[in-house]
């Protein structure tokens, strides 16, 4: 698997060399950007690059070890942006999930997406991709939240019958998140 770790030693190995990258290449030096990348994910997760010459684009797949959303395997596209870490991640859900702060179309509900949140605790240039990824994992346990939700008719089943809730979470983690 290749990691962001290994792809920066590998390319500044190559450039350090002075082989092919040479010292007036700059397709092959890596941006401050990829190295804060770098840094935040190392020793958190490992991530799947569907184009390994984009660290800024990745996928990370969560799988929650307790609650309603046991059992299952939840895969989110994370794409970073140039003016990373002035601004936050873009982050989707790529699965189909049943849950309050996920739409079926992807989109998440997480305070610290926000570039701009009412209550302080959106995103911040201090925040590191340690934190996203702490956020989307908390979303399956400590941050799962029925009284603010994105997913309304998922908030309202949770609320009308809380077993018939978790069968239909179920549901969706057999068909789409195994």
């Amino acid at each position: 698997m290749l990691t962001l770790a290994s792809k920066l030693k590998r390319e500044e190995g190559v450039t350090a060399r002075g082989g092919p990258a040479g010292s007036n290449d700059t397709s092959h030096r890596v941006s401050i950007r990829d190295r804060l990348l770098i840094k935040g994910t190392m020793d958190t997760c490992k991530v799947t690059f569907p184009d390994p010459n984009k660290l800024h684009y990745f996928q990370l797949a969560i799988s929650p070890d307790e609650g309603y959303y046991q059992g299952g395997k939840f895969q989110f596209e994370i794409e970073v942006p140039e003016a990373y870490n002035m601004v936050p991640p873009k982050v989707k859900c790529l699965t189909r999930i049943w849950h309050p702060n996920i739409a079926e179309t992807g989109e998440i509900c997480l305070s610290l997406l926000r570039e701009h949140s009412i209550d302080g605790t959106g995103w911040a240039p201090t925040r590191t991709l340690k934190d996203v990824v702490w956020g989307l994992n908390s979303l399956f346990t400590d941050l799962l939240n029925f009284d603010d939700p994105l997913n309304i008719d998922a908030a309202e089943h949770h609320l009308r019958d809380k077993d018939d809730f978790r069968s239909k979470v179920q549901d969706f983690i057999r068909s789409y998140a195994r």
